[in-house]
């Protein structure tokens, strides 16, 4: 009976000193689950990581958006073939995110802007796209877009021509990433967009209601609010929604959580 006693005794003290080191383990912020699109050459894969950030795999090939964030919210997923980045701002060009990622093999897309600013260590792998240029590459085509404040201003935050949104076409879709806009002339031109990423974020970009006249003007098939922090916390993505689909029901807005970390 004694060593029952203590054996039992010796389980009880293990398993609250187990209880004890998995509550001292912090927990990783869970990333918003990803979805999948279909496309001629297999789905897309849309992975939302952070604000503007987001991964797209596709065709046996990982592209990452404006890597933000800090390397430890990639963790698990397939190093970049093709790192695409829009603006100089440290929440698109993230060079402490970039130095934790294992980015050797990754061909940089950037405005001229950008690679001014970039670590030399990544300037053999740099390719300079700027607006209405194009690159074919790894089975894709990747476009430059204007993206800019309105009024146009030498001072404004974002200048017309220095950033870039991106348009993507992979296996017949075309996927449009607003980088930092307002609801500008050529982001409403835009044509056969089937999914698309749309900041909203005052003072830096546009407001919801901006962004969703925008939207309306080139009705992708599928859109994802992005990019939706402000100076005063989060933007109304619900509001944004509701304004879309009363309009047109036919675009599938997709609200997902691009803030894990925000309490």
């Amino acid at each position: 009976m004694k060593s029952t006693f203590l054996l039992t005794a010796a389980l009880a003290v293990f398993a609250v000193q187990a209880q004890a080191q998995t509550a001292a383990a912090p927990a990783a912020a869970p990333r918003a689950a990803a979805d999948q699109i279909a496309t001629k050459k297999g789905p897309l894969t849309v992975q939302p990581i952070t604000h503007g950030s987001v991964v797209f795999t596709w065709n046996g090939k990982t592209i990452y958006v404006d890597p933000y964030g800090g390397a430890e919210a990639y963790a698990g997923l397939a190093a970049p073939d093709v790192i695409l980045i829009t603006d100089i701002h440290g929440d698109h060009l993230d060079p402490k995110t970039l130095a934790g990622l294992s980015v050797g093999k990754a061909l940089m897309v950037v405005p001229q802007a950008v690679a001014e600013k970039l670590p030399a260590e990544y300037q053999a792998q740099v390719r300079i796209l700027n607006n209405g240029q194009r690159l074919d590459t790894l089975g894709m085509s990747v476009s430059a877009v204007a993206m800019y404040n309105l009024p146009e201003a030498a001072d404004a935050m974002h200048t017309k021509g220095r950033g870039n949104g991106y348009v993507l076409n992979l296996g017949g879709k075309n996927a449009y990433l607003s980088g930092d806009t307002e609801d500008i002339a050529e982001m409403r031109a835009l044509k056969k967009i089937d999914v698309a990423f749309v900041c909203m974020n005052l003072p830096y970009t546009m407001d919801v209601d901006q962004a969703a006249q925008g939207v309306l003007a080139f009705k992708p098939g599928i859109v994802y609010p992005y990019h939706y922090r402000g100076q005063n916390g989060l933007s109304d993505v619900d509001g944004f929604k509701k304004t879309v689909n009363s309009a047109n029901k036919k675009i599938d807005v997709r609200l997902r959580n691009w803030y894990p970390a925000a309490k």
